[in-house]
């Protein structure tokens, strides 16, 4: 078998190996059967909220196991041409065998990132949280470019965006702002990308035109389903009311309606101002609230470490997840992982997919932790 097909193989089988560790096979089928027997029980839909979460466990696991089992046939078909091809001295048919493999490693490592949003809260909508660094406006113009860059990416795969609220910089941008992403696998998607993003650039806001370094912070933290219990006591509320800054007619700009709640044991605050009542806000808020904690107990249970994921941390040098250099060169680079793009206006016009792709990835393979890089 030739370098190229060999080393596909290997390839292939890797993303088998991780794909069956992290179903952990027996404990998969053993499941999966038992979600089967539950599927034929004429009794199973007069509970029809428990029905819809046992189907959709069905379907995803059945999917995760079919996918490997397909591997495991095609890569084998593909492996017995190839010794066969070559056997009777048949170039085409090993060239044909060689771009099966390629399809099928291609296929694998997509059904390797697919398997990797099985966490306990990937399935679920996504809060996404802005906050502008030190700097004045030009963090804050960074801030609102961030933001964009996150609606985009929605907006691209097809999820719907609602503005929660907004705090409008003096002179442009945003000093904060949090939106909610409603689509599959929002969270599971976007969990990674909690942390401070760098911009390096030439200042439209300096007459002189030069370079700065700005900074945002960018908090990801699921919508919490309504069957999920979090406990949250009144005396641990600071509940706080005021006019909503952003657009939404006369009502808006004229009442306090928006709510900010600081929950005063964790430090986390929430507000809301889209709403058109200081009631609806206010259950909103509560509803972020609980997202916020839900996802704090989510890290915990990761073992992750907190300091990219608390919004109180400090905004600058050494939190730095991605660095967008736009000026003397263009270069987007994750620190984490090391995948780059030479298109920073096709990043910050959504395209983040293989940033993604890559720090998921790096959770199960173990992938390189990014320290802080001067980039430019």
């Amino acid at each position: 078998m030739r370098a190229e097909a060999l080393s596909l193989v290997d390839k292939i089988k890797q993303s088998m190996a991780l794909l069956r560790r992290h179903l952990d096979w027996d404990v998969a089928i053993d499941r999966l059967a038992e979600l089967n027997a539950f599927a034929e029980d004429p009794n199973l839909w007069n509970d029809p909220g428990k029905a819809q979460k046992l189907m959709q466990e069905r379907t995803r696991l059945d999917s995760s196991v079919s996918a490997w089992r397909t591997l495991e046939r095609e890569l084998q078909d593909a492996i017995d041409l190839i010794e066969m091809a070559e056997a009777e001295g048949d170039e085409d048919m090993v060239a044909d065998a060689e771009s099966s493999l390629r399809d099928l490693a291609k296929f694998a490592s997509g059904r390797e990132v697919e398997a990797l949003l099985s966490g306990e809260a990937d399935a679920n909508d996504a809060f996404v949280e802005i906050h502008s660094g030190a700097g004045g406006t030009e963090s804050q113009d960074w801030a609102s470019m961030l933001l964009r860059m996150y609606m985009r990416w929605a907006e691209q795969h097809g999820f719907k965006v609602d503005l929660m609220e907004d705090h409008a910089g003096e002179e442009a941008g945003i000093k904060s702002a949090t939106i909610q992403i409603k689509g599959p696998n929002a969270y599971g998607w976007l969990k990674t990308e909690s942390g401070v993003h760098r911009l390096v650039r030439i200042s439209p806001y300096d007459s002189n035109a030069r370079r700065h370094t700005s900074f945002a912070s960018c908090w990801v933290y699921p919508v919490v389903d309504d069957n999920i219990e979090i406990e949250v006591l009144d005396k641990d509320l600071k509940i706080d009311t005021y006019r909503a800054s952003g657009a939404g007619g006369q009502h808006v700009n004229t009442t306090d309606s928006a709510v900010r709640i600081t929950h005063i044991p964790s430090g986390i605050i929430v507000a809301c101002q889209n709403e058109r009542s200081q009631h609806k806000n206010r259950a909103t808020a509560m509803k972020m609230l609980k997202a916020r904690l839900y996802e704090q107990e989510l890290q915990k249970r990761e073992e992750a470490t907190s300091a990219l994921h608390e919004s109180k941390s400090d905004i600058g040098w050494g939190h730095q997840i991605r660095s967008y250099v736009l000026q003397p060169y263009q270069m987007v680079k994750d620190l984490r992982t090391g995948v780059e793009s030479s298109q920073p206006d096709l990043v910050l016009g959504g395209d983040l997919d293989k940033f993604l792709n890559a720090a998921l990835a790096a959770r199960v393979h173990g992938g390189p932790e990014g320290g802080v890089e001067d980039i430019g």
